[in-house]
């Protein structure tokens, strides 16, 4: 287990970690997460004593790493993947490692085969790739098969296949009841990775919890309904208080009601449905929706969603003249946008067409009635 207690970390002016705590449980890969400059590193650095807090205190399973008599055997740590003389071979290095930590030499050979470069081990590690400098410092961690792992950004530079070794063997590694702690800027492989998360910003928690709980507060209430009558279903949702947006095939995506609700509004107005699922947001998704105000590092003109990404809803209620119709719809007896729409119906009232811009391309919706 390892314990983050009130961490906090200044470089001249700038503070790195300000008042970090946490807890690692094992049993369980953790994944930690943060944009850039969030901290994340110096934090790794601070767990295994290469950086010296200015204030708080961090522990593994009850003890200050630098009091761990033997910390090869109760800490693996992979914080740079090459951390390495180039000039060396690959066993040597490991044999080195071993022996500093009175390490037997055959469980090289077994690390080495563990992590597929029992075939390497006579090249010297400065012409591996980055892939396989990551496999190199991967058994570099496992050397002492320690009960703590800390690994940041594993799997940059692999191949899909070691992305999907790496995953299984944190998998099997945290099944076994070892505390693992992973940083990685890929949401997408923690999702599939990691049960738990600790979210930081600029030094800062931001979020602590499992994934499970993480996307769904992010989630909110977000329903898909596909039905043939969605202009005309439209109205009857914004009354109840959902916010509408369509989507790319033409099903509505409804924000702020539940799938009963939203099946319970389509049979009343004996509009049949074709399909109702209640929408979960990604880790992705829930990451920068978290962290949007914590990026130290920005682009320019990137805002994380298209402006045109409107909808349906409470918010933009009052109908102004263009408010973003779709192109040939109006309230002046025209055919609706959507499939079953009465005529004159194609839009709320109180909105109108903008005429240069078409549909669906714009990704307009409309704004509800007044």
């Amino acid at each position: 287990m390892i314990q983050v207690r009130n961490l906090t970390k200044r470089f001249g002016a700038k503070t790195a970690v300000n008042n970090l705590s946490f807890d690692v449980q094992p049993g369980l890969v953790t994944g930690f997460l943060g944009p850039n400059g969030a901290g994340k590193t110096t934090t790794l650095r601070a767990i295994v004593g290469l950086v010296r807090p200015d204030a708080g205190a961090v522990t593994v399973n009850g003890t200050n790493y630098h009091d761990i008599l033997a910390p090869t055997h109760e800490v693996g740590a992979l914080l740079e993947a090459k951390a390495y003389h180039p000039g060396r071979r690959a066993r040597d290095h490991l044999v080195a490692l071993a022996q500093a930590s009175r390490i037997p030499n055959r469980r090289v050979d077994e690390v080495l085969g563990l992590v597929g470069l029992a075939d390497a081990g006579k090249r010297k590690a400065g012409t591996f790739s980055l892939g396989m400098a990551q496999r190199l410092g991967i058994a570099a961690a496992l050397l002492g098969d320690p009960p703590v792992l800390l690994l940041d950004e594993p799997v940059n530079g692999l191949d899909p296949e070691g992305i999907v070794w790496v995953r299984t063997l944190m998998q099997a590694l945290a099944a076994e009841g070892r505390t693992v702690l992973v940083s990685s800027h890929l949401m997408s492989e923690m999702a599939l990775t990691a049960t738990h998360v600790v979210v930081i910003g600029r030094g800062k928690l931001i979020a602590d919890s499992s994934i499970e709980e993480l996307v769904r507060a992010s989630s909110g209430s977000r329903v898909r309904l596909r039905t043939p009558l969605a202009g005309a279903l439209v109205p009857h949702l914004l009354a109840a208080g959902g916010t509408v947006q369509p989507g790319d095939d033409g099903a509505l995506m409804v924000s702020g009601l539940e799938p009963d609700a939203v099946g319970d509004i389509a049979f009343k107005a004996q509009a049949p449905v074709h399909e109702l699922a209640r929408l979960e947001a990604s880790l992705e998704e829930a990451f920068m929706e978290l962290t949007q105000e914590d990026s130290e590092f920005r682009a320019q003109g990137v805002t994380g969603a298209p402006a045109a990404r409107q909808g349906w809803g409470a918010a933009a209620r009052g109908g102004a003249d263009g408010a973003g119709a779709p192109a040939g719809t109006g309230t002046g007896g025209q055919a609706g946008a959507w499939p079953g729409a009465p005529a004159g119906d194609g839009a709320p009232a109180g909105t109108s067409a903008p005429p240069a811009q078409g549909w669906p391309a714009a990704r307009q919706g409309w704004s509800g009635p007044a």
